[in-house]
């Protein structure tokens, strides 16, 4: 069983940056795909990005070079930074687990998922 619990979520300007982490326990990031998604009021999830226990890392086209997602190792934490925030980033953000991912931007291929964490950028 894995847990996961988001946190780093908050209120923040456009322009601005929120680093946001993962915490999870029963596992190591080696076995897994890492990804973080997102669900804005009204509308559907979608895929933010994803990092495999290789390192390879993926986004979506809309926030390529304004995020960086990351393992720490140390902390058991998959992080994932967000520069240059825009609204339109408004949105609950998950983090999901997933053993046999083979499509990152699917959600239904993750096993397990947190709770989520609130980020709300003002214009």
């Amino acid at each position: 069983q894995v847990q996961l619990v988001e946190s780093g979520g908050g209120l923040v300007q456009a322009g601005g940056s929120l680093r946001l982490s993962c915490a999870a326990s029963g596992r190591t990031f080696s076995s897994y795909t890492m990804g973080w998604f997102r669900q804005a009021p009204g509308k559907e999830r979608e895929f933010v990005a994803a990092i495999r226990g290789s390192g390879s890392s993926y986004y979506k086209d809309s926030v390529k070079g304004r995020a960086t997602v990351a393992i720490d190792n140390a902390k058991n934490t998959v992080n994932l930074q967000m520069n240059s925030l825009k609204p339109e980033d408004t949105a609950i953000y998950y983090c999901a687990a997933g053993r046999r991912v083979v499509a990152v931007t699917r959600g239904d291929e993750y096993d397990y998922w947190g709770q989520g964490t609130q980020v709300i950028v003002s214009s």
